[in-house]
């Protein structure tokens, strides 16, 4: 499983996708679909485009990873999770094919989701990119539309180092004659955009230059805005489903009721306030410690955990040196051990204290923390999964 072991676990090549699609009877041709990809802000777009959707009476899949509290989480319909027996189902009936396939964890939930979308007879999918885009498996849709957020230095051991060719495998979601979102106008990608839109026959837009309407929506934290663009775009931009001004409307107000994101700039709870959020790469958090300190409060203390193979010298120096720090390792093999993290930290002058887990760094900040003080959590997806 990539987001516990990191590289080890991650497989660059669609063969055994296609195997297991082929074996399961293509469920992915059985739907329509909209395939989301980007460095950051896809979980949080994708979303706010089946939330709409829903609005608008569509029976709508949303498949998303990784997951904060339940497995479940990443394949719903109508915001409800796929059931239990319907997971230990689907491993029965296929585990022989699945051991001797040895199938990724990835790979399988793909396989789950795209089948479960089928049987339930979906009017679309909205189906978020596991890691990249070219080699994902959910790259075997032949979506609607496909939308790419934006670009940024992410997973760079597998995407490439600089943005062109990180975009190169976003873009290969880009599918024939189909329309293209992209979130962000950045110069330096456009051109490889272009090109593989071209060779693909097809026009890319931005989103910008089809929305410049504003939305409000329920999900707290004005880096949304960005997202907010992108999905109405997306949306706006979609054939053959018909989506009101009020859907629109609707659907963004209630994102977190229709489909149950959580973890982002999410409040947990006042005085003191505590704030989660699940940015972990130097492009989210620019946006997330932004918000950060245009909150009011009189001491900040900040609870911080990290994957290790996260490039800490991009986003350390990010983060205000005038706050405490809880220093703490996420329960995944991937976490780097939190003394590390402190010795790092402290050579850009963040001070604090390491602790055993991510929990007992939280009761600490806690203890500490005044009624007027502001607990933030955040660092890695998996320390925000340990304490919402």
């Amino acid at each position: 499983m990539y987001q516990r072991q990191g590289k080890t676990a991650f497989k660059k090549d669609l063969t055994n996708i296609v195997a297991l699609a082929g074996h399961l009877g293509h469920p992915q041709q059985q739907f329509k679909s909209i395939h989301v990809a980007g460095t950051n802000g896809k979980g949080s777009t994708s979303h706010m485009i089946a939330s709409i959707l829903q609005e608008a009476g569509y029976k709508t899949g949303l498949y998303t990873s990784p997951h904060l509290r339940d497995f479940r989480e990443r394949i719903k319909v109508n915001g409800k999770m796929i059931r239990k027996n319907c997971v230990i189902n689907f491993i029965k009936r296929n585990q022989n094919f699945l051991e001797r396939q040895q199938l990724s964890f990835f790979e399988m939930t793909v396989g789950l989701a795209f089948e479960h979308f089928a049987k339930q007879q979906i009017d679309i999918a909205v189906v978020e990119v596991g890691l990249g885009g070219r080699l994902d498996s959910t790259n075997i849709l032949n979506p609607e539309i496909s939308v790419i957020t934006n670009i940024g230095y992410d997973h760079t051991q597998f995407l490439g180092e600089t943005l062109p060719e990180i975009a190169f495998e976003k873009a290969g979601i880009i599918k024939e004659n189909t329309p293209v979102i992209i979130g962000e106008n950045q110069p330096e990608v456009i051109d490889t955009f272009m090109k593989i839109a071209k060779e693909n026959h097809t026009n890319i837009a931005f989103a910008e230059d089809v929305n410049n309407t504003i939305y409000k929506t329920d999900l707290a934290g004005s880096y949304q805005s960005k997202n907010i663009k992108t999905a109405v775009a997306a949306i706006k931009k979609l054939n053959n489903f018909i989506v009101k001004e009020e859907d629109i409307k609707k659907g963004l107000l209630k994102v977190v009721e229709n489909t149950g994101l959580l973890g982002r700039w999410q409040l947990l709870r006042e005085q003191p306030k505590v704030i989660v959020d699940t940015a972990h790469n130097k492009e989210g958090l620019t946006y997330v410690l932004r918000q950060l300190l245009e909150e009011k409060f009189e001491n900040l203390h900040i609870i911080i955990g990290v994957v290790n193979d996260k490039n800490l010298e991009t986003i350390l120096p990010m983060f205000p040196k005038r706050a405490q720090y809880y220093f703490c390792k996420p329960t995944i093999p991937r976490g780097l051990d939190a003394q590390l993290l402190q010795q790092k930290a402290h050579g850009y002058q963040l001070l604090g204290h390491t602790y055993n887990s991510v929990n007992k760094a939280y009761k600490s900040a806690l203890k500490t923390a005044a009624k007027n003080d502001l607990i933030f959590i955040g660092g890695s997806t998996f320390v925000v999964a340990e304490v919402v």
